[in-house]
């Protein structure tokens, strides 16, 4: 799976949570422009983890904080599982 189709399977993952609408983009941060609360994020990322049957440890998600960060470790993530498959 390229980067692409990552980003837009999360797009439709954030749905749910991007209340305001803000426009996201490769720099938007979780916590500045979503306004994401730390329960959000936990939701966020149980969401992200069903949706790509990965997991993204705490060390992981404490250096996410943008969404291409975010982009770039689940489609790490994504294609490690899919090579040890």
């Amino acid at each position: 799976m390229d980067r692409a189709e990552v980003d837009s399977r999360i797009r439709t993952q954030v749905a749910p949570f991007n209340t305001k609408g803000v426009a996201i983009a490769e720099d938007t941060s979780f916590q500045n422009d979503l306004e994401f609360d730390s329960l959000t994020v936990m939701d966020f990322v149980a969401a992200i983890e069903d949706e790509f049957d990965i997991i993204i440890t705490m060390n992981e998600q404490a250096e996410i904080e943008r969404w291409g960060q975010l982009i770039d470790a689940v489609h790490r993530l994504e294609a490690a599982r899919e090579a040890g498959a």
